[in-house]
């Protein structure tokens, strides 16, 4: 693959799975892999217990924005990962989609959302494994 692949994450408010994924992808593929995050329906900030679980990792999330999901984010991007948006999220032909089924973080004590985050963690260690491996 001569360009880098674009991975981008979906779930319905941008505020915590897709954030926490995104944070996980950019700090493990470095400058390998690009990343996208985005939601159906984006909440004004970013879930404070999922930037907290984050931060126990060494990766600040804190100024990230949630962003709308856009056609044109869709259509830049090799991979696409949704995280319960079901129908939200267009479809193009020459994609990779996968559906990834998280618990969501909103409301959740800070204990869920960690076991929340050690999940995504792992799913994107093996994505980058996938798309990025070292070469």
């Amino acid at each position: 693959m001569s360009t880098k692949p674009t991975v981008l994450f979906v779930c319905v408010h941008n505020a915590g799975r897709s954030q926490m994924a995104a944070g996980y992808l950019q700090a493990l593929a470095g400058d390998r892999i690009d990343v996208l995050s985005a939601g159906s329906e984006p909440k004004d900030q970013i879930n404070p217990v999922a930037v907290e679980v984050m931060a126990e990792e060494g990766i600040d999330i804190a100024g990230n924005t949630p962003k709308l999901l856009t056609v044109d984010a869709v259509k830049e991007s090799d991979v696409v990962i949704t995280m319960g948006c079901g129908d939200a999220c267009p479809i193009f032909p020459g994609k990779r989609y996968e559906d990834w089924q998280l618990d969501d973080p909103a409301g959740q004590d800070v204990n869920t959302v960690r076991r929340i985050r050690d999940d995504i963690r792992s799913r994107v260690q093996a994505l980058v494994g996938e798309l990025a491996p070292h070469r």
